[in-house]
């Protein structure tokens, strides 16, 4: 089937709404000659007269006046198409896909990507939850745009940037034995069961780091997903906990836990964030990426 040229459709409009060929040259900026020709072969792709010429110029047939009506709305679909597209390129659109550990999406993402839907609402965030380890290999195998993770090794050619800081501390219930306390050692913690977030979670692997070289081991009588799971599993008194103040500040009212200070120095930790590299990120990723560096502190 031929194709119609959107070029002689505009020009097609143009002599319809001026009344003449020349009018629409002029309007245009296309020879005479040129439009004459470009009607002529619309005429002979759609196999049927558009228009009718007179002394006073030309008038559409009903077939002219039925593809004129067509071809506005042709038209303004194709603008349509590349504003979009305009859109897409300078960011206004698209679908950033995000990695961020739990501490992360619990602290900080909720309010910063609320803050950004509203200036960017046609920008999709693909947001997903994994610990550190699998966040910096997403980045860097270009599975994810944008990783948020807490700071330490790890084994990819990444760009880091800092995000945010937290602070660890340790919850129990209110009737456990250190439920009277207002700061302890881990040393002391140590002493007994932890419920723990799931293998591989960067706050197990701190505190069995910092364990091991005090020659103790962390005792875990459950391991959960989710900070949900764990400070309820704590209220029940199967355990005590450690997760980011921030996050445990919700619990701590609802469930009437007790929180009790860390009283050293590796509970400060660092948030970072990751890209493959910073000038290679899409239009619409560098846009988060940047609204993230702003909220950061």
């Amino acid at each position: 089937m031929p194709r119609l040229d959107p070029t002689s459709l505009q020009v097609f409009i143009g002599t319809i709404e001026t009344g003449t060929i020349a009018a629409a040259a002029e309007r245009e900026h296309i020879a005479a000659a040129a439009i004459s020709k470009r009607i002529s072969e619309l005429e002979l792709v759609l196999a049927t007269q558009l228009l009718v010429r007179t002394n006073k110029g030309v008038e559409p047939t009903a077939a002219g006046l039925a593809l004129v009506h067509m071809a506005r709305r042709a038209l303004s679909e194709l603008d349509g198409v590349y504003l979009q597209m305009r859109e897409y390129a300078d960011g206004m659109r698209g679908l950033v896909r995000v990695v961020a550990n739990i501490s992360a999406i619990t602290q900080f993402l909720p309010a910063e990507i609320q803050s950004f839907r509203i200036k960017y609402p046609e920008i999709r965030l693909q947001l997903e939850e994994k610990i550190s380890s699998a966040i910096t290999r997403d980045v860097a195998e270009n599975a994810a745009d944008i990783g948020i993770f807490a700071a330490g090794a790890h084994h990819h050619e990444l760009e880091i940037f800092d995000y945010h800081r937290d602070r660890l501390v340790l919850i129990a219930p209110t009737d456990h034995a250190l439920a009277g306390r207002a700061e302890i050692s881990l040393s002391e913690a140590l002493d007994y069961d932890f419920v723990g977030l799931h293998p591989g979670s960067a706050i197990n692997m701190l505190i069995a780091r910092e364990a091991g070289q005090m020659n103790k081991v962390m005792r875990m009588a459950m391991q959960v997903t989710s900070y949900d799971a764990l400070c309820l599993m704590v209220h029940s008194g199967i355990g005590i906990g450690v997760l980011p103040q921030r996050s445990a500040s919700h619990y701590i009212q609802t469930l009437g836990l007790h929180e009790i200070a860390i009283n050293e120095g590796w509970v400060d930790r660092e948030l970072k964030l990751c890209v493959r590299t910073r000038a290679g990120l899409p239009p619409a990723a560098r846009l988060f990426f940047e609204h993230l560096q702003r909220n950061g502190q």
